[in-house]
C-alpha cells in the first residue's frame, strides 16, 4: 500500500480503502455516486490514480492515509446493520465503535437478521484479500432451520443449487449438530462464496426457512468466547489463521507426518545397521576364540604324545 507522505500513484478506490474509509468495492460505489472529489473536482472514473499530495474528499470531508492499522474481531448482534452509519436510524455496527481511535469499516457483511463474527479494519488491502471471491476463504455458520431435513436434501446443497441473483452455488461441507432439541434441526455449513443472503436462499431452495444464522469462523479463526456486541484486537497468529483452511492444515500435518515417518525409518535403518555390525563383530570374535581354543587343544595333544618341538 502507499505510505503516508509518499507520492506513489495508486488507484483512487485503493487510496480510499487504505485511508480506512471503506473496502475497495464500497469505495467504487462512493465514486460512482459522485461522493468523492480530487483537487476540488468530482470524480466518476473508477480507474483514476491519485497520490498523497492530492486533496481528496469523501462526502466533503478530507481523508488521509492511516499511520496504524487495526484488525478487530466483532460479535455482531442480530438486528444490526453492517455499516458504519445508518440514515434510517436503525442500529448499525458503527454505533459500537464511536470511541475507537481510528475509522474502521466492516470486512464483508452479515445480514440484518444474522449474527456472529464480523472482522473490522482500516486496512484496505487486508479487506480485499479476504473479501475477493478468488481467495476462496471458507466461512463457517451454525444454522437453525424450521424443521427436520432429510439427508437427500442436504446432498443437493453439497452438489449445488441455483439461487436467485447468485447463480449456481454449493456448500463446501455440511454436518448436523447435536444442538437444541425438538423438531428443528441445527447444521454447520461451510461456504467460500459470500453472495447476498446465500445460505437462506440455499435452504429455501430445498424447502426450509432459516430461523437463526450465526457465523462462527472465518478460515481457521474461530469466534471463541466473545459475547454479542463485544470486540477484541487480533494477534498476528490469529490473523494468519484467517487465511488457513482445513485443507492447508491437513497438508501441513501430512508433510509433518511424512517427515516424522522418514525420520523414524532412517532411525530404524540406522539401528538395524548398527545391530548387524555388532552381530558380525560378535561372530568374528567367537570364530577367533574358537580357533585359538582349537590350537591350544592341538598343542596339548602333541605335547602329551611327545611331538612338541623344543
Amino acid at each position: 500500500m502507499a505510505k503516508a507522505g509518499s507520492n506513489q500513484s495508486i488507484r483512487l478506490n485503493k487510496y480510499i480503502a487504505d485511508c480506512g474509509i471503506a473496502s475497495r468495492r464500497k469505495a467504487d460505489q462512493l465514486i460512482e455516486e459522485g461522493r468523492v472529489t480530487v483537487n476540488g473536482k468530482k470524480v466518476y472514473e473508477l480507474g483514476q490514480r491519485v497520490s498523497s499530495s492530492d486533496t481528496i474528499l469523501v462526502d466533503k470531508k478530507p481523508i488521509k492515509l492511516e499511520q496504524q492499522h487495526y484488525y478487530i474481531m466483532f460479535f455482531k448482534p442480530r438486528d444490526v446493520v453492517t455499516s458504519m452509519s445508518e440514515p434510517e436510524g436503525r442500529p448499525c455496527v458503527g454505533d459500537f465503535f464511536e470511541d475507537f481511535p481510528a475509522r474502521l469499516f466492516p470486512v464483508g457483511r452479515l445480514d440484518w437478521d444474522s449474527e456472529g463474527m464480523l472482522l473490522m479494519t482500516n486496512d484496505g488491502e487486508f479487506s480485499q484479500n479476504i473479501s475477493h471471491p478468488s481467495k476462496d476463504i471458507p466461512k463457517t455458520y451454525h444454522v437453525k432451520l424450521d424443521g427436520k431435513v432429510p439427508t437427500d436434501k442436504i446432498d443437493k446443497l453439497l452438489k449445488g443449487v441455483s439461487i436467485e441473483g447468485g447463480g449456481r452455488v454449493k456448500a463446501k461441507s455440511i454436518r448436523k449438530l447435536r444442538k437444541g432439541a425438538g423438531q428443528k434441526d441445527w447444521f454447520e455449513i461451510i461456504i467460500t462464496e459470500g453472495k447476498n443472503r446465500q445460505i437462506r436462499k440455499m435452504f429455501a431452495k430445498i424447502g426450509f426457512d432459516v430461523v437463526k444464522l450465526q457465523r462462527v469462523a472465518i478460515g481457521m479463526l474461530e469466534m471463541g468466547k466473545l459475547t454479542r456486541g463485544q470486540y477484541k484486537s487480533l494477534t498476528q497468529r490469529q490473523i494468519e489463521k484467517i487465511f488457513e483452511s482445513n485443507d492447508t492444515v491437513k497438508k501441513k500435518k501430512k508433510v509433518s507426518n511424512t517427515t516424522s515417518v522418514k525420520r523414524q525409518k532412517t532411525l530404524e535403518s540406522s539401528q538395524e545397521t548398527q545391530a548387524k555390525k555388532k552381530k558380525k563383530k560378535s561372530v568374528r570374535k567367537a570364530s577367533v576364540t574358537s580357533l585359538n581354543a582349537k590350537k591350544t587343544a592341538k598343542k596339548k595333544k602333541k605335547k602329551k604324545l611327545g611331538f612338541v618341538r623344543k
